[in-house]
C-alpha cells in the first residue's frame, strides 16, 4: 500500500487518487488509537455529529464524532475539557485534511465526570442519604413495577421472569409505550 504512493515512478495520479491512497494508508496504520488532549472549536450541527479540534502544547488534530457514537456519551464535552478519545485516523478526501474519527470519549483530568460524581456523593453522604437506617427494604413481591425507558434490557428481564415465575405486580412503561411492549406485558 505504502509502495503505491511512495514508489509510483513516472505514473501521474489525480489529487483524488492521492487522497484515497493516503486515506487507506492512514486507516490501516492508525486503526484503534487512544489520544489525550484538550477540546477546542467544538461545533454541533443539526445532523447530531460533533466536530472539534483536539490539541495539546505540541499539536492539534481535527476530530469528528458521528451521531450514533456521541449518543453513547455520558457527559457533555465542552471547549477546554481534557478528554481521552479512541478512534481511527482517516483522511477527509475532499479537503485533504486528516482527522480522527472518534468512536468513544471519556473525560480526563480536572472537572471530569468522575470528579463531579465524587463531589455529589460526598455532599449526599454529608446529608445522611447513604445511612443504612434511612434505607428501605426492597419488597420480595412488589405490587407495581415501573420501567423507563421501555427499550431497556431491564424490561426484557422483567418479561422473561414474568413468563417463568408468577408475577402479580402491575407494570408501567414510561416514555414511549410501544404496541409490542404492551402485548408482551398482557401475556
Amino acid at each position: 500500500m505504502c509502495a503505491d504512493i511512495v514508489e509510483q515512478g513516472d505514473e501521474i495520479i489525480s489529487v483524488g487518487q492521492l487522497n484515497q491512497q493516503a486515506k487507506k494508508l492512514l486507516e490501516n496504520q492508525f486503526r484503534g488509537v487512544s489520544v489525550i488532549g484538550e477540546i477546542s472549536n467544538i461545533a454541533r450541527p443539526s445532523s447530531g455529529h460533533i466536530y472539534f479540534t483536539l490539541k495539546d502544547e505540541d499539536g492539534a488534530i481535527r476530530c469528528a464524532m458521528f451521531r450514533n457514537q456521541n449518543l453513547r456519551l455520558n457527559f457533555d464535552p465542552q471547549n477546554g475539557d481534557q478528554c481521552i478519545l479512541k478512534g481511527q485516523v482517516s483522511l477527509y478526501a475532499p479537503r485533504g485534511d486528516y482527522q480522527l474519527i472518534v468512536s468513544s470519549m471519556q473525560p480526563a483530568g480536572a472537572g471530569n465526570l468522575m470528579q463531579q460524581f465524587e463531589e455529589l456523593k460526598k455532599k449526599l453522604d454529608a446529608e445522611g442519604l447513604f445511612a443504612q437506617e434511612t434505607k428501605k427494604q426492597i419488597p420480595v413481591h412488589p405490587k407495581h413495577i415501573g420501567v423507563n425507558p421501555p427499550e431497556t434490557p431491564s424490561l426484557k428481564q422483567i418479561l422473561r421472569c414474568r413468563r417463568t415465575y408468577p408475577v402479580t405486580a402491575r407494570g408501567t412503561l414510561f416514555a414511549l409505550i410501544k404496541k409490542k411492549a404492551r402485548a408482551l406485558l398482557k401475556r
